[in-house]
């Protein structure tokens, strides 16, 4: 029995219409064999559109379905929903793609009109041989992963502990906070950092539905939507946290002092054994093992001798431990810009060119210069500051987007550098200012009304080559000035990175554990950088904050709160339906050669000793097709990808090769 197809060609506005002639593929649609009916619409996915898809089927009868318009991973979706109410499998179902693949690519009229058909031909055969399938049936195990303890994944955790989930919080470093507990204050409020954040890292700390693991690295993931299970590597504290009171006595008596290069970035000394900073969450220190004398010497244990409550334990190991959640949420946060790869700049080899976040540590009250801006080569306190924007932004050299925060904290700077030393000089060289946020254009008229001064160009270099003899001493900063069209020298006594934000240094390896996918610039990448911005190509791991790409605390804080709700939304539905389009293999045809199981993505092929055959784990498979186009037996097929449904289409696509098109385009 011949199938009934029906075929639904859309306007898409001009996006389609105004390149590809609408109404002739239409017309050439309706002769073609196997189809029943072929309509022209305005928009397809508009609610009128799906509801004549939905008439036609149940007056027509049809039995499959092909709408050419944009993108299938737009709107595939919808149509299949729409077929699904009309009671027709959604899986009977094929979308063309004409759009970006036809109408975008060019202006020839012609052309594209003639791609069109074909890929409405390659859509017609293909949908013939669709079998209709069912959706897999998944539960969702309740407990949700939070990797990252920065302000995103501190949000996320809480929202979804305060709805009534478990959550566990897995973060690398020894105490929850992030980069947010190394600034002083906030643009454009100028609130105290700590003050806004520390009430929250306790909570976090307290509540009941967290289960906290700090100074802890996620070791391995497997699993699926619903039902994954990570390894956990609790790195060893040499510190027994059930008897440790957090009273500092250990710190106190410890002999050994080594650079803090990680939270007061080389600013300020600390301890062998040690807390990142007071208000650590949790209170419990961490040994430094390449610092300590124990363990380079084999002698000392001055902690463990003082300790009151005999919390030290040197002999203590690594754990190794095994969760099992439904869902996880990557908040991993950012890496700064690295000042040393623009030597121009000075960074490294001139003694006071700072970075914004040595600036931010030197402002903090509870910094390592107690809120003081000072010099590094001991001179009193600075008389003129510059401040060069834009550092590792903005630049195809290094990074070709925009960090979106370095305006605004290179803005709070100026003010904190006058707030401190009213009579000194501030400079801003600056290529746009970028104040886009909610107050933030009157937190910059306010910094301009303060007396800083503006400079629009980039930053050529800094020197401390002084010519004149008021240049003695001095920092040299040199831009070209392009309100004015002059060259500019200022000479400075100090001058300040606005570094921006790049992705963390390791976020490819963590991709790859959870089997996502990072842009050029190493951010995560998103399902659908408009409509989907938090969940991932991965269902049921979400992203949060500045892994996803540059971001302020305001926005961080609302995206990490969506991810939540898209987690509790997950696990309040209980059980999930996924994609039924998994490989499987015929245990009949299978040689046992074993290359679908190493090149798997998702580990979802198991080999069988007894039998000497592989098996697809159905739940784990993602249906991305590599076992499919690697067997060499031809053993394994793709549901809704298989040889024959693939071959009908390329048939199609083939529908009139020897008849070209006649272009409107010159001839080359």
């Amino acid at each position: 029995m011949s199938e009934k197809v029906g075929v639904y060609i859309c306007h898409c506005g001009t996006n389609i219409a105004g390149v590809v002639d609408v109404m002739e593929v239409a017309r050439w649609a309706s002769e073609q064999p196997n189809v029943e009916i072929a309509r022209e619409y305005k928009f397809m996915c508009s609610s009128l559109g799906q509801d004549l898809v939905e008439k036609d089927i149940k007056d027509l009868g049809l039995t499959r379905v092909v709408v050419a318009a944009c993108s299938p991973h737009m709107h595939e979706k919808t149509f299949r929903g729409a077929c699904q109410r009309a009671g027709l499998n959604p899986f009977l179902f094929e979308m063309a793609n004409i759009r970006e693949l036809d109408s975008w690519t060019t202006t020839d009229g012609a052309a594209a009109t003639h791609k069109a058909k074909a890929l409405i031909k390659g859509a017609v055969e293909r949908v013939v041989h669709h079998q209709p399938l069912e959706p897999v049936v998944v539960d969702i195990n309740p407990n949700v992963l939070v990797v990252g303890g920065g302000i995103a994944g501190i949000t996320s955790a809480l929202e979804l502990a305060n709805a009534g989930y478990h959550v566990y919080l897995v973060e690398r470093e020894p105490s929850i906070g992030g980069h947010m507990a190394q600034w002083d204050k906030t643009f454009p409020t100028l609130d105290c950092a700590a003050c806004i954040l520390t009430p929250r890292m306790v909570e976090v700390g307290q509540h009941p539905n967290i289960t906290l693991m700090t100074y802890s690295e996620v070791e391995g993931v497997e699993g699926y939507m619903g039902n994954y299970t990570v390894t956990i590597r609790k790195k060893a504290r040499y510190v027994n946290e059930a008897l440790c009171t957090g009273c500092g006595i250990c710190e106190e008596k410890c002999p050994k002092k080594v650079l803090d290069e990680v939270f007061n970035v080389g600013l300020g000394n600390r301890k062998a054994i040690y807390r990142p900073f007071p208000q650590a969450v949790p209170m419990y220190p961490v040994v430094d093992v390449q610092n300590c004398t124990y363990f380079v010497k084999g002698k000392c244990k001055a902690c463990q001798i003082f300790c009151p409550p005999g919390a030290i334990d040197f002999d203590q190991k690594d754990e190794f431990l095994t969760l099992n959640v439904g869902s996880v949420i990557l908040a991993t946060g950012y890496d700064p810009f690295d000042a040393h790869r623009i030597p121009q700049y000075g960074y490294g080899r001139l003694a006071n060119v700072f970075t914004s976040l040595e600036f931010e540590r030197m402002v903090n009250a509870s910094g390592p210069t107690a809120g003081h801006v000072v010099l590094r080569d001991g001179r009193t306190a600075p008389g003129s500051v510059a401040i060069i924007h834009c550092v590792g932004s903005r630049d195809e050299n290094y990074n070709e987007y925009c960090s979106r925060v370095c305006c605004m904290y290179s803005l709070k700077f100026a003010h904190l550098v006058r707030e401190r030393l009213p009579d000194a000089e501030v400079y801003n060289f600056y290529i746009d200012i970028r104040a886009a946020g909610k107050r933030y254009e009157e937190f910059y008229h306010r910094v301009m009304k303060e007396g800083a001064h503006f400079i629009r160009g980039r930053v050529a270099e800094v020197t401390d080559a002084g010519r004149m003899p008021e240049e003695e001493g001095k920092l040299i900063v040199q831009a070209y000035d392009t309100l004015y069209g002059v060259q500019r020298r200022i000479p400075v006594d100090m001058v300040v990175l606005s570094v921006g934000m790049e992705a963390r240094h390791d976020a490819r390896e963590v991709a790859n554990m959870f089997g996502m996918g990072c842009d050029f610039s190493g951010f995560y990448i998103e399902r659908h950088p408009k409509l989907d911005p938090i969940l991932t190509m991965v269902e049921g791991v979400f992203i949060a904050g500045a892994c996803q790409g540059p971001m302020a605390i305001p926005e961080t804080v609302a995206q990490a709160a969506a991810a939540a709700m898209r987690a509790a939304s997950l696990i309040a539905q209980g059980t999930v339906f996924m994609e039924p389009v998994r490989a499987h293999v015929n245990s009949e045809q299978c040689s046992g050669c074993r290359i679908c199981n190493n090149l798997c993505p998702y580990t979802a092929i198991v080999y069988h000793e007894d039998r000497k055959v592989s098996e697809v784990i159905t739940a784990l498979c993602q249906g991305c097709g590599t076992c499919v186009a690697a067997c060499p037996s031809a053993a394994i097929t793709g549901a809704h990808f298989t040889r024959q449904q693939l071959m009908a289409q390329i048939e199609g696509l083939l529908w009139d090769v020897r008849q070209p098109v006649e272009s409107e385009a010159a001839p080359a």
